[in-house]
């Protein structure tokens, strides 16, 4: 389901390590506690301003309404040893009830999300806003197994350093846990 693909959605979200930056950012502002980018059961469009890019993510989940969670993200500029934005795009949409892995092709960094909730599979789809920037990041990936454990659980996941990147997502699917 596409709650379970979420869930499992960050539980193994693929970071980037960039080349220059070593401080921390701090708190992040989601906004009210009460602020989210969707409500349960309808789409949402997420961006980041222009140069900014995703850097935490929040999340609840709700079996009652639909098996579906409430999303909020943060962003931050990024690291000025990437340079400027050269182009941004939407990557390929990641369709509902099914499991999928994805990273933004040509180097990029998700700088936002698109989703649509489908009530006949319990799930949402996904498509990342991606920005690859002037100057190439060099890192090493890999994914984090950390958020959340299992689908049902909040997440409030937070990249603490300045080179540290969300590339992609990865997420499994199960038609009996929905």
């Amino acid at each position: 389901m596409g709650l379970v693909l979420l869930c499992v959605f960050l539980p193994l979200v693929t970071v980037a390590w960039g080349q220059y930056g070593d401080y921390y950012y701090g708190p992040y502002n989601y906004g009210d506690n009460d602020e989210w980018v969707n409500v349960y059961r309808q789409g949402f469009n997420f961006q980041c301003p222009h140069g900014q890019v995703i850097v935490a993510v929040r999340s609840v989940f709700s079996k009652k309404e639909g098996s579906d969670r409430l999303w909020n993200y943060a962003c931050m500029p990024a690291a000025q040893s990437l340079g400027e934005p050269t182009e941004c795009w939407w990557e390929e949409i990641n369709r509902a009830g099914t499991e999928w892995y994805q990273t933004c092709s040509n180097n990029g960094l998700v700088a936002g999300f698109q989703s649509q909730y489908f009530p006949s599979v319990l799930d949402r789809e996904w498509q990342f806003y991606c920005c690859r920037y002037s100057r190439r990041c060099p890192y090493s990936c890999w994914l984090t197994t950390e958020y959340p454990g299992h689908y049902g659980e909040d997440m409030d996941m937070v990249m603490y350093t300045y080179d540290h990147y969300i590339r992609g997502a990865t997420t499994t699917f199960s038609a009996v846990d929905r």
